[in-house]
């Protein structure tokens, strides 16, 4: 290994502002910053965490090493007596998938949102100290997003006071539940309820699938992993497994009954608590979901950002201090910060609208619990939309920073290859994001429909209540540094929402058949989506500039940060812009003229602007983004780590390649 000098320092050295202070602003509280540092460093000097050679272990050697893993960061949680905020922060930092991350972030808050006190009283004490391990089984062979149409049955019988859980057809069998292939003990299992020959929908049962003595699976039960996934590493570590019932028998009381039960007689009564508060489980798993782009994003542009300053290529060569020709640093060439500047800015906003939802999700809590279910569509909206937003824009945000690093961004050691198979699945899970969008897409419509009867529209929507003036308003930006001006930024967007929903509801007039019309204009409606969900981001991001913040130069850069949002947004959805008549061709080119001027200001503050995520290298996992820089020597080191280079001539070759080199190989004969 060669030097270890911080290769980075005169790159921090250019920073026009307050370190700390931003680090504390993605923290989101400087007591936040406190715990999660001294947590990521208690992970990253604990050689138990380590991280090495994910990417070459096979399949069970992989998943051998996420159960050890995962035993010891109980071990630790309860050595350390550490709090649940702690806690917290060790499962991130740790950041190995295992089956834990289900059992803590699906099984648990299942319980906690369907059960009835009783039965939380029995299930959670066992839960949470893990004397039973669960999973959350929804998902099937046949049905993911339409979870109405789950064919797996719990049908009462009377006579014994039990459920018998089926999987009448192939495509019934459970698939994806993740710590289900090998390890649950139990699981939430969503079924039909079927009681009296009646059906009753989709409801939730507490099901143990395996002994707790021998781990065998129990009678009438198959359940198996279904077997490896996209990239190395990454979701490998988890037995995602298939599940299948062959009349299983569970008592009663099995079933969560918080919202609704079945009677000792056999008849489906609801309780008292409204249905709409098992809402709440889901928009906090997407409420995470959506915090969670924000760190993947933020993760792979700050790889990326460290490596464009170290890497160096063509230019005209200048002599260093000692009279030396250097290339130019990739980082100042413009087509790589006209791609890697927007990645930083959408990363902070995805962080500042992450906070928000946070906010929104303990405000639905609060009003769901005093049976005030007037923002439940709202949110419900929010946390779908945003989820869509977030993973789709993250999951291309680091493709593209991989792109960014060139031919080392492909190995495995660049640590984003792993990083983009792990979060790409989030595309996918609690809610494809297209079916998602189109869900966003019928409150809006909905919305928009409501405004005849003069009810107005809150929150999010509100701008739809000034629908006259954005269809009529035009943007009255003259000069390039108009641009500068977050109002006019944020009417643009709205102008651009409002007429794509006005149009696609005018439109929808004209089919007889509703389900029809919404089939036919299901592009134009997912366009729509996408726009307001950014009038959402963009707002968001503004409102968090008008909060109180300190340090010197935080403001003015977070400021720069928005504006780069906002109008590479514009750049990338110009068609919308103006097609709607939002903004002109002529503000279309100003606004062009203007994000690539504030490249310039961003540019001596990029590297302090990643160090601001407090990432250690142990969390990164990767060469290319290492704090010190030092890149070349760290990439040859983990070359002879492969275990191809474990010996000199590789296996086969007497066998393969000594033959085709001698000229020895036997010709077949037919």
């Amino acid at each position: 290994m060669e030097d270890t000098v911080d290769h980075l320092a005169h790159e921090r050295s250019k920073a026009q502002f307050n370190v700390e202070e931003m680090k504390i602003i993605w923290a989101g509280s400087l007591h936040a910053l406190q715990v999660s540092d001294r947590i990521a460093k208690l992970v990253a000097s604990d050689p138990g965490f380590g991280k090495e050679n994910r990417a070459v272990l096979s399949r069970k050697d992989l998943f051998k090493s996420a159960l050890k893993k995962a035993a010891y960061v109980w071990k630790r949680i309860n050595e350390l007596g550490l709090s649940e905020e702690e806690t917290s922060w060790l499962r991130f930092y740790v950041d190995e998938l295992a089956y834990d991350y289900v059992h803590w972030g699906m099984f648990v808050p299942a319980i906690k949102g369907s059960a009835t006190e009783e039965q939380q009283n029995k299930w959670l004490p066992l839960a949470n100290t893990m004397q039973i391990i669960g999973t959350y089984a929804q998902t099937e062979l046949g049905h993911g997003s339409n979870v109405r149409g789950l064919e797996t049955t719990a049908t009462f019988d009377p006579v014994t006071d039990e459920f018998i859980i089926h999987s009448p057809t192939l495509t019934s069998s459970k698939w994806w539940p993740g710590g289900l292939g090998k390890v649950a003990t139990h699981a939430v299992v969503y079924a039909q309820l079927i009681t009296d020959g009646k059906e009753y929908g989709v409801n939730g049962f507490l099901v143990q699938i395996r002994s707790l003595d021998d781990h065998f699976p129990l009678p009438g039960i198959t359940v198996g992993d279904i077997g490896m996934k996209f990239g190395s590493g990454a979701f490998n570590s988890m037995d995602n497994g298939v599940l299948r019932f062959d009349r299983v028998r569970i008592p009663r009381n099995q079933m969560l009954m918080r919202v609704s039960k079945v009677t000792r007689e056999g008849k489906y009564v609801e309780s008292n608590i409204p249905k709409q508060i098992i809402y709440g489980a889901m928009v906090y798993v997407r409420q995470t979901i959506v915090a969670d782009a924000s760190i993947a994003l933020s993760r792979a542009v700050c790889i990326a950002t460290r490596y464009s300053a170290v890497r160096r290529q063509f230019g005209s060569p200048q002599n260093d201090q000692n009279g030396n020709g250097i290339e130019t640093q990739v980082i100042d060439y413009k087509t790589q910060q006209s791609r890697l500047f927007p990645l930083l800015a959408s990363a902070y906003a995805f962080r500042f609208v992450g906070e928000w939802l946070k906010w929104l999700y303990t405000d639905l809590i609060q009003k769901l619990e005093g049976n005030d279910f007037s923002t439940l569509p709202e949110v419900h909206a929010c946390t779908a939309g945003l989820k869509s937003l977030t993973t789709s824009a993250a999951a291309d945000g680091i493709e593209e920073s991989r792109k960014l690093c060139g031919g080392h961004g492909y190995l495995s050691s660049s640590g984003l290859p792993e990083l983009y198979a792990t979060f790409v699945p989030a595309c996918t899970y609690e809610g494809d994001n297209v079916v998602l969008l189109l869900q966003v897409s019928r409150f809006l419509m909905k919305t928009i429909s409501q405004l005849q009867s003069g009810k107005k529209p809150t929150g999010t929507t509100a701008y739809i209540g000034h629908v006259e003036h954005l269809i009529q308003c035009g943007c009255n930006v003259k000069k390039a540094e108009d641009w500068l001006n977050l109002c006019v930024i944020l009417e643009a967007f709205e102008a651009r929402a409002i007429r794509l929903l006005v149009a696609c509801a005018e439109n929808l007039t004209k089919f007889a058949n509703p389900l029809q019309g919404f089939s036919e204009l299901s592009p134009d409606l997912v366009e729509a989506a996408v726009a307001h969900c950014q009038v959402i981001v963009v707002s968001k991001f503004i409102e968090k500039l008008q909060q109180n913040i300190q340090g010197i130069g935080v403001k003015q850069l977070l400021e720069t940060l928005c504006y780069i949002y906002s109008l590479n947004l514009i750049h990338k959805h110009l068609g919308d812009f103006l097609s709607t008549r939002s903004i002109t061709p002529k503000q279309a080119s100003l606004a062009s003229d203007q994000l690539r001027s504030l490249y310039a200001k961003v540019r001596p503050n990029a590297i302090a602007l990643v160090d601001a995520f407090n990432y250690t290298d142990h969390f990164l996992g990767s060469v290319l983004g290492s704090y010190d820089g030092n890149v070349y020597p760290k990439l040859y080191e983990e070359a002879w780590k492969d275990p191809l280079n474990e010996s000199v001539v590789p296996d086969g070759y007497h066998e393969n390649i000594r033959p085709v080199l001698k000229q020895q190989l036997q010709n077949a004969r037919l």
